[in-house]
């Protein structure tokens, strides 16, 4: 079995619209069993790059090979490969959640997850019978979540999952998607969100204008970009402040610091993945 779940060769794509490309020359694989991130602020690309490999979007040029075949050679059957959870969910208004989801599992052939258990393991068994269109948008969002992992797909693309979630139901989508990996499924997710793409991706790439200008792992980037430091929180008459030192140093004002009684907190600290993005790429997220 190939273990590549998707390959791409020099992607371009522009809108009918638009004088510039949305994605200009793109390479990449994304193996099996792989947690995949595309990072890059709003217009980059990435949702655009997603859109071509989930069939939304025809009129491209180059290479694109998802689950072994070429991606133009895909009908409606991909559908039953593959899960897509859009960062603005949609749903049907007048139905309940159960009926959704019901609904949707009509739409695959073959088995799917169980709707009571797929509906509490998202937080929403409590709001099963109360109608979507009553639901908050991180409510909606765990919908979406529930409806593209109800037929058990080979691959999860996922589009901002945790926009708009609070940090408990942030860390359950994080967790579907490691659900996800530790049962060799695929999951390609686009964000600009670096806590997640930290805590879930095996690999991100950087996108900027279109373009992949970087890819790796979240740690060798971070190692790459290393500047470890120490930080140090001290009380001073205005209240509690904080100093920055490079760590393997030891300048009298340090020395001195932590000789006095003022020290609130000491630890060391590293790049984060949104520091290294805007050193690599020149651009903030």
């Amino acid at each position: 079995m190939d273990e590549m779940t998707i390959r791409v060769r020099d992607l371009t794509f522009t809108y009918p619209d638009r004088e510039h490309p949305a994605i200009q020359e793109m390479t990449f694989e994304v193996a099996r069993g792989e947690v995949f991130g595309f990072l890059g602020p709003s217009g980059a690309g990435k949702t655009t790059t997603q859109r071509v490999l989930i069939g939304l979007l025809d009129g491209w040029t180059g290479d694109v090979e998802v689950l072994g075949r070429d991606r133009r050679s895909w009908g409606t059957a991909l559908y039953d490969r593959i899960g897509v959870a859009f960062e603005l969910p949609v749903g049907y208004p007048r139905l309940t959640g159960r009926e959704d989801l019901t609904h949707f599992a009509n739409l695959h052939a073959g088995a799917h997850r169980d709707v009571e258990e797929l509906l509490d393991s998202v937080g929403l068994s409590q709001v099963a019978d109360t109608q979507v269109g009553s639901y908050s948008k991180g409510m909606r969002v765990r919908l979406n979540l529930a409806r593209a992992l109800l037929h058990e797909p080979d691959v999860l693309f996922a589009d901002e999952p945790t926009a708009g979630l609070d940090p408990v139901n942030t860390g359950m989508v994080r967790q579907h998607i490691l659900d996800q990996k530790e049962q060799g499924r695929t999951v390609v997710v686009t964000t600009h969100d670096m806590d997640t793409a930290t805590a879930v991706c095996d690999r991100v790439a950087f996108i900027v204008d279109g373009r992949i200008v970087a890819c790796d792992s979240p740690r060798a980037f971070r190692l790459a970009q290393a500047r470890p430091e120490l930080r140090i929180e001290y009380r001073t008459d205005d209240g509690v402040t904080a100093a920055r030192f490079p760590l393997g140093q030891a300048p009298p004002e340090l020395v001195a610091l932590l000789s006095s009684d003022r020290v609130v907190t000491v630890h060391t600290s590293e790049a984060t993945l949104g520091e290294v993005f805007a050193e690599v790429t020149g651009r903030r997220l």
